[in-house]
């Protein structure tokens, strides 16, 4: 189970979230060669500053992967550094069934803490992971509980987050966004709709409100992408396809010479037989040592 959001995680320091970027980032690249995970895990350690808490964690990671053979048990007990969402995307790049993978999550943790690293706002923390459950399918109601679990989100942050859980699929995710906006009172009180105001904190800005509104009843995906292109906010990494090219090409032309020249046996055959003489040795070369 994912820590409950009733329990306050610290925000870690600046030093920590650059050193994940470099594990993530190392052990995403390095997976790729087909090493071994926990060998991976000693190796990069190594590189990893030794002030920060990293390196201890690390070397729990790499005694649970050899006893479960998952990451995701190990960070769900290191809640204290580990962030909720970081646990829930690898535990659904763990399942046998899903066909999200490692590769992608290795990807979407390295640039959330490297966001983290350069100074990230509880907007941009929520639009990102939200953005991450919505590209990859990862399901909004575990997900979103981990979402609100998130050290950077006060107490009317997790009430909203778990308001969205509910009625995400009922209710636009562009007008759940709007009205905790502050584009939401202007326009209420230039409509003369003052009571619709109410009490609630506004949680993003003018701007977000203004972009929102310009994208109901439109693609999640069109809303994220407007806010990536005006307010700068960290879009969701997705992996370009291997090019298997290199590969296929040759096996291929090997194939067609194969195909060619059983198709030339045949042809021969019916004009009257094979001529077996093309496959004699030529007269007069005798192998060296005879």
């Amino acid at each position: 189970m994912l820590p409950t959001v009733c329990c306050p995680l610290p925000m870690l320091d600046r030093e920590e979230y650059v050193e994940q970027v470099y594990l993530f980032k190392a052990l995403g690249e390095r997976l790729r060669e087909n090493m071994a995970t926990q060998d991976l895990l000693v190796w990069i350690k190594e590189e990893i500053l030794s002030t920060t808490r990293l390196p201890m964690a690390m070397d729990f990671l790499a005694a649970e992967l050899k006893l479960q053979g998952k990451f995701s048990p190990a960070m769900e007990k290191l809640a204290h550094y580990f962030r909720p969402f970081q646990t829930y995307v690898v535990a659904e790049a763990e399942r046998d069934r899903g066909k999200f993978d490692i590769g992608t999550a290795l990807k979407i943790l390295e640039r959330e803490a490297q966001y983290l690293a350069d100074g990230a706002t509880p907007q941009g923390i929520f639009l990102y992971q939200f953005e991450c459950l919505c590209r990859n399918r990862l399901g909004y109601d575990r997900g979103l509980e981990a979402i609100a679990g998130d050290p950077i989100f006060d107490a009317a942050w997790k009430e909203w987050i778990l308001t969205v859980r509910r009625q995400v699929g009922l209710i636009d995710i562009a007008d759940l966004i709007y009205v905790r906006s502050q584009q939401y009172p202007i326009d209420c009180r230039r409509q003369g709709r003052e009571e619709a105001i109410g009490d609630k904190p506004m949680l993003f800005g003018q701007k977000e409100g203004r972009i929102a509104l310009a994208n109901r009843k439109k693609d999640p995906l069109l809303l994220f992408a407007a806010l990536h292109r005006q307010l700068g906010y960290p879009a969701v990494p997705r992996l370009v396809p291997l090019d298997l090219t290199p590969e296929i090409l040759p096996a291929l032309i090997r194939r067609m010479d194969r195909l060619e020249l059983r198709l030339k046996l045949a042809e021969e055959e019916q004009k009257g037989g094979i001529d077996l003489t093309q496959f004699y040795k030529p007269p007069g070369r005798e192998e060296k040592g005879a």
